[in-house]
């Protein structure tokens, strides 16, 4: 089981995992499903194996907001199970995913206080995450947002080529646009720009960075 650096999954040992694997249930869903739906109470936690997806809310005016994209390792529906309130955000398929489902995942807690313990600064970092993107909206143009987010898609899910990193981009521009804080016409200018500057190449659901570096001095 190969969890992404710096997701859940990542942060136990062996024996720890084994122990999440006995509290759960393996399962599966398909492209495009809702795994889990905001505002519904729920007191199950998913830890992915395979695949990732988007965490998203819904403004007042319907409008998408994706607050992250989650890979192998991460852990979804934790802050509900936690404290019993409905579900912050709805998570859903980018891929077809795999997971661990784990139902009593506070009594697997009080078995396993390191976990515990990774669990709070794992919330923590997620705070801080969310602090560092309230700074971006404010003081980054939408170009330099979609660089950015560019960036944070290569550093995790990169491969690198004879042309640049290859990005298999499982985002719609829509989504994107969601993920920036930007409407899907911004977003579309913000890659032409990129594309215009010969920072990156685009096409169906995937980019290729031809430069990184100038990609994040952009992004800055």
């Amino acid at each position: 089981m190969k969890a992404e650096s710096g997701e859940f999954l990542s942060m136990l040992t062996d024996d720890e995992i084994e122990a999440l694997r006995a509290a759960g249930r393996p399962r599966r869903w398909d492209r495009g499903t809702m795994v889990m739906s905001e505002g519904d109470t729920s007191d199950w936690v998913l830890v992915l194996t395979e695949g990732r997806v988007k965490v998203s809310s819904h403004t007042s005016g319907g409008t998408e907001v994706v607050l992250a994209v989650r890979g192998p390792g991460g852990l979804l529906g934790d802050m509900g199970a936690i404290d019993g309130s409905p579900r912050s955000a709805t998570v859903t398929a980018l891929e077809p995913i795999s997971g661990i489902v784990v139902r009593d995942f506070t009594g697997f807690l009080q078995q396993h206080g390191r976990v515990a313990v990774l669990l709070m600064q794992m919330i923590t970092g997620r705070l801080r995450d969310s602090d560092r993107k309230r700074i971006e909206y404010g003081a980054f143009d939408t170009t330099g947002r979609v660089a950015t987010r560019l960036i944070e898609l290569a550093e995790r899910y990169g491969e690198q080529t004879s042309s640049g990193v290859r990005v298999a981009l499982p985002l719609s521009q829509d989504e994107l646009a969601g993920w920036t804080g930007a409407s899907r016409e911004a977003v579309s200018k913000a890659l032409r720009t990129l594309r215009d500057r010969g920072l990156i190449e685009t096409g169906r659901r995937r980019v290729v960075i031809h430069d990184l570096e100038g990609l994040r001095k952009r992004a800055r």
